[in-house]
């Protein structure tokens, strides 16, 4: 499971303005949602490790309360630092993966292929989400007899929202509770053997900004280039 103490206190709370200052209370609070990702690999029956990617603004006070926190739930923790020491940085979070292979598994899925379409939506948001319930828009209810009708029935589901929230409302950060998430849509992909779920206001294409990264970036005369990140 990757992190970042940024993520972590953006879902206690911090504006997007203010992640690079030292906060622990913060972090504190928004590390239950690091805590529910913890609770969904375990529940599959398999071993979690934390990996947190380091950022320069991280505080040894920060990455100690994240530590700890895996040390609770006894959960493997490493600090991975590939971006700024390349490969070498890399080791301890590799040897954290390789201390857990050994452990005994019980791996099981979220449903079970002959489950109707609607259940195995509403398996992955009740135990992978937390949400209370589904509720599907009458097109999606139409939608799902057609496919299903058509043989597709025993296709596992894949479903897109929000990366920004367990839910599938973007500003509901942290772990929300007695949510609903609501079917907008639901088409097939035959080819690709899976029925695609659309759960909320979500694009199945990438958005991009309205001023191209291309514009930022720059090379003087002697070859120096910026802007790159």
């Amino acid at each position: 499971i990757v992190a970042t103490i940024r993520a972590l206190k953006m879902h206690g709370g911090v504006t997007k303005d203010k992640l690079a200052k030292p906060n622990v209370k913060a972090l504190k609070r928004g590390i239950e949602n690091l805590e529910k990702h913890i609770e969904n690999i375990q529940g599959f029956g398999l071993p979690a490790v934390v990996a947190l990617n380091d950022f320069p603004t991280d505080t040894d006070e920060e990455v100690a309360a994240v530590e700890l926190f895996c040390a609770a739930k006894n959960v493997k923790f490493a600090r991975s630092k590939v971006f700024a020491e390349g490969s070498v940085g890399g080791i301890g979070l590799a040897k954290a993966v390789e201390s857990v292979l050994d452990t005994p598994k019980d791996f099981h899925f979220t449903y079970a292929d002959e489950e109707s379409i609607s259940d195995k939506i509403s398996a992955v948001a009740k135990k992978i989400y937390g949400a209370k319930g589904v509720e599907f828009s009458a097109a999606a209810k139409k939608q799902i007899a057609e496919i299903e009708k058509l043989g597709f029935g025993n296709l596992p589901v894949c479903i897109a929202k929000t990366q920004y929230s367990l839910s599938d409302a973007a500003k509901k950060l942290g772990r929300p509770k007695k949510f609903t998430v609501t079917v907008r849509e639901v088409k097939i992909s035959a080819g690709a053997g899976f029925v695609v779920v659309l759960l909320g206001n979500i694009m199945t294409m990438p958005g991009l900004p309205k001023r191209p990264a291309a514009e930022k970036i720059d090379i003087t005369s002697d070859g120096i280039i910026s802007g790159l990140f």
